[in-house]
């Protein structure tokens, strides 16, 4: 949350923290039209079923399932809108800052065998009546628990920042720590935290969209089993629907990977503990 105000932080420097350029921050947002909404709603859908869609194939398929005849251009401006990019199986929302430093990839060849010893973050978008919100996890990789989560109607990279230190305080430290290369994971402000605790910090390679697809299954469940059934009008009504599912998920919901156990489960079983409340 950038502060105009604050005595000691500048504008400029707030805004580089959070990986938010000065002029974004500035920038009063055009409204999205309701039809535009209603696209993006259908776009949403296809994508998380056939993520390798590019631009032609979704003006075809918005034709095909929803009547609607838009030419490509639009479909372009949509898809950018909601961050979509053909052939990768994520909506490319984590946008790359080259002031910051870009950590190796360690997960290569590495056996998981115990709760806190990979730790996995990720943004996706989800969508409301009013708009699209975006939604960020913090999840063990072990057990598929998640840890905390955050919804946000930016992309400033405070609320990945909250969403981290929610974890570490509930749950201890994991050995190790993964994300993409985004702006809001290689920010000072992110890694900082991880550094300040001692964790290894791990980040994809560039096109290897799938190193985190454990947090790729989970928002595909999240879109089909909690926000396209309810619907969300509000932003507040989607916090209160996924504090629900995500309680659901995590105590609730047998993973076939877990061999038909839940996250707590196999989470608690090995172990691990809530530190804190």
């Amino acid at each position: 949350m950038i502060e105009p105000e604050h005595k000691k932080i500048s504008v400029r420097r707030q805004c580089a923290l959070l990986s938010l350029s000065r002029s974004a921050f500035y920038r009063k947002p055009k409204p999205v039209s309701a039809e535009d909404v209603r696209l993006m709603n259908i776009l949403d859908e296809i994508y998380t079923k056939r993520p390798f869609y590019g631009s032609r194939r979704m003006k075809k398929e918005l034709f095909e399932r929803a009547g609607v005849r838009v030419n490509r251009k639009r479909v372009q401006r949509l898809m950018g809108l909601l961050g979509l990019e053909a052939l990768y199986p994520k909506p490319n929302l984590s946008r790359r800052n080259s002031a910051h430093k870009i950590y190796p990839y360690l997960l290569r060849n590495v056996e998981v065998t115990r709760p806190n010893q990979v730790w996995a973050s990720d943004i996706t978008y989800i969508r409301t009546a009013a708009g699209f919100v975006y939604l960020t996890v913090i999840m063990d990789w072990f057990s598929r628990k998640v840890l905390s989560w955050r919804l946000a109607n930016t992309l400033d990279g405070s609320f990945c920042v909250e969403a981290l230190e929610e974890a570490l305080l509930r749950y201890g430290t994991p050995t190790l720590f993964n994300t993409d290369q985004g702006g809001q994971y290689t920010s000072e402000a992110f890694t900082g935290v991880l550094i300040e605790h001692g964790v290894q910090i791990s980040m994809d390679g560039k096109g290897r969209a799938l190193d985190n697809v454990f947090v790729e299954r989970l928002w595909r469940s999240v879109k089909y089993e909690d926000v396209y059934l309810k619907g969300y009008e509000t932003m507040q009504e989607a916090k209160t629907g996924l504090r629900e599912y995500f309680r659901f998920y995590n105590e609730e919901r047998f993973h076939q990977g877990l061999d038909e156990r839940t996250p707590d489960a196999v989470y608690f079983d090995h172990g691990a503990e809530v530190r804190a409340a």
